[in-house]
């Protein structure tokens, strides 16, 4: 059967292999991983629903195990499918800023940085230590906090630095109220931190604030300066 047959299912593939993933939306795109729908909705309709309640592809893959089986069509397969396709890109983008000067690809590491940590539910710092060539050696998640702070203790990232031979650090934490702006706290914090680096010779490159939406740059705004 040529594609031009394909069921109604079927027609995002179509415009997939027609177009490029780039051309598609995302309720196509999560349509494709569906594969089908449930009696009388297509795995269009299904996956426009899920983003509706969901809100966004970053938000349904936070979602915990029940919140995603109790939507109809749904159920633990799709589920660790879904989990698996979210692990395949946090790696691809890790091997991907392994192997490129992560201050070359921002785009990369704000990609990683949501991902990783962006629809995390409580507050979670985490550093990503860096060889001379700005090359990612490790991500850590050295402190983990409450919905809405993180104790950090700089002397322990400079330790786990130094453990790593660490030339340079990017740091994050999230936000799980969503807004990724930087408080008066985080702006210290950085200055703390880039202070406690300088002693032993590692150099802080930058310090994001991270949403599953967006990531923001303390450096970008003069935080590091």
């Amino acid at each position: 059967m040529s594609i031009a047959h394909w069921p109604a299912d079927d027609r995002p593939r179509e415009k997939l292999l027609l177009r490029g993933a780039a051309a598609l939306s995302d309720a196509e795109l999560l349509a494709i991983f569906l594969r089908t729908g449930m009696a009388g909705v297509s795995a269009v309709a299904l996956a426009q629903r899920l983003l509706l309640h969901f809100g966004s592809i970053s938000a349904l893959f936070a979602a915990s195990e029940s919140e995603f089986v109790r939507h109809p069509g749904l159920g633990l397969a799709k589920y660790a499918q879904l989990m698996a396709v979210k692990e395949m890109a946090q790696r691809a983008l890790a091997e991907s800023l392994a192997r490129r000067d992560a201050l070359s690809s921002p785009a990369d590491v704000r990609s990683y940085l949501r991902l990783a940590i962006g629809s995390r539910d409580i507050e979670v710092f985490v550093a990503l230590f860096l060889n001379a060539q700005h090359q990612v050696i490790a991500m850590e998640e050295v402190f983990r906090g409450t919905l809405t702070e993180t104790r950090v203790y700089p002397r322990e990232i400079v330790r786990r630095a130094l453990f790593h031979n660490a030339a340079a650090l990017i740091v994050a934490h999230n936000h799980p109220s969503g807004r990724a702006e930087a408080s008066m706290a985080d702006r210290a914090l950085t200055q703390t931190l880039k202070s406690a680096l300088e002693l032993v010779d590692i150099a802080l490159l930058d310090h994001f604030v991270v949403t599953a939406a967006h990531a923001t740059s303390l450096a970008e705004e003069g935080g590091l300066a």
